[in-house]
């Protein structure tokens, strides 16, 4: 029963783009020397812990930070583990999206070209019935923001609450029960380099 079971999320580790806030969905980005170290650490977090499945969105700086942290071998991709894709504002800061629309914000507004809150939110439930599944404890190696939208959809809250959960490159997370509860038991556990 997977109330016995829980969802490890793993974010990948540092890319330029990570570091200079630039959103990053589609543009296969890798990791940099730092974020290469970052991955290997999030092995010793994991500390060889062993899951029912290993699933890494197919982005390089995912894959690469599954492989280093020790899981490569037994990794599945999962088309629905990429991040938001941010259309018409990929490659762009925040700052840079509010000089000609002030008010925006990804969680209310999507992106245009790109996906709606709602349609990330879609994406996460489906990976959480494939956890439900499972058997097991799971393991992710996934992005940011879909991370985040993860963490609020297993909550029972909306996509938007996603906003709600700060996520920093190369950080781990648990999501399991308690009781009938879905809980957070870890969030943005850094691993340092």
């Amino acid at each position: 029963m997977a109330d016995e079971f829980e969802l490890w999320l793993v974010r990948h580790g540092e890319t330029e783009w990570s570091k200079t806030g630039r959103h990053t969905s589609l543009t296969d980005v890798p990791l940099t020397e730092p974020g290469e170290r970052q991955a290997e650490a999030l092995g010793g977090l994991l500390g060889g812990q062993k899951f029912a499945r290993v699933l890494s969105s197919p982005k390089r700086r995912a894959l690469d930070t599954c492989r280093l942290a020790g899981y490569g071998d037994s990794a599945e991709i999962a088309d629905d583990l990429q991040e938001w894709d941010y259309g018409e504002y990929e490659a762009e800061k925040t700052v840079d999206i509010r000089r000609t629309r002030p008010d925006w914000s990804l969680w209310d507004d999507g992106a245009p070209g790109g996906e709606t809150p709602a349609q990330v939110g879609e994406r996460a439930r489906r990976v959480l019935a494939e956890f439900e599944r499972a058997g097991g404890d799971v393991v992710v190696f996934s992005h940011g923001h879909f991370l985040r939208v993860l963490t609020a959809t297993w909550l029972g809250l909306p996509p938007e609450s996603g906003r709600r959960f700060g996520l920093s490159t190369a950080t781990l997370g648990r999501l399991g029960h308690e009781r009938e509860h879905h809980v957070v038991w870890l969030w943005n556990q850094p691993a340092g380099e």
